[in-house]
């Protein structure tokens, strides 16, 4: 297992990078490293292992060879978590074992908690997991989950914005805040709307 392969998956700020081991039609296994490291955390490891599986240690956003996000926006660890969904979204897994060491065990525990169904297993390097206060875990497992699927079917649809005419641009906005007057929409549609050849 010391020979790997160079990985790249697109995402909407550039890509994520990261390293496999392993048969390909392996059991699927995704390496998530620490904080400020990167996928050669790995490298001394992964020889070690069972020989069956196909591990995939990625480089989460703005570490090793992964693209950083842009200038201003702060790494949150749910974009982490993110991270790790679209990468399992680009090998097409269904169903993997997560290791991640220290904050990539952090990420890996949040991983389970929000996706279950995706995980097998779950291996903990110098990490604890992820750990709530149980009257908060509904609330948050709901809300958080549905921020990641979203923003990922919104990115996966990527159409162009529609045309319309100002009155059905004005409706469509009353539409959707009862609260505004017909006037008001007016008045926030002519710095909030773009003129096109289309409409």
């Amino acid at each position: 297992l010391g020979m790997f392969s160079e990985l790249k998956f697109p995402v909407p700020w550039g890509h994520v990078a990261a390293k496999a081991w392993g048969p390909s039609e392996g059991h699927p296994v995704l390496c998530l490293h620490g904080w400020l490291d990167n996928a050669n955390t790995f490298d001394k490891l992964i020889p070690l292992l069972p020989r069956g599986c196909y591990y995939v240690a990625m480089d989460f956003s703005g570490h090793g060879l992964s693209s950083h996000r842009p200038a201003g926006c702060p790494y949150h660890f749910l974009d982490y978590v993110t991270d790790v969904r679209r990468v399992a979204a680009a090998l097409q897994w269904r169903r993997f074992t997560l290791m991640g060491h220290s904050m990539g065990g952090a990420v890996a525990g949040m991983f389970c908690f929000l996706y279950p169904e995706m995980v097998d297993k779950l291996i903990l390097l110098e990490s604890l997991g992820f750990l709530l206060a149980p009257e908060d875990t509904e609330a948050w497992l709901r809300s958080k989950r549905r921020v990641i699927d979203r923003l990922l079917s919104l990115e996966a649809k990527q159409q162009t914005p529609k045309a319309r005419s100002p009155e059905a641009a004005l409706q469509r906005l009353l539409e959707a805040n009862s609260h505004l007057t017909a006037e008001g929409g007016a008045i926030l549609l002519q710095r909030g709307a773009t003129e096109t050849p289309a409409g």
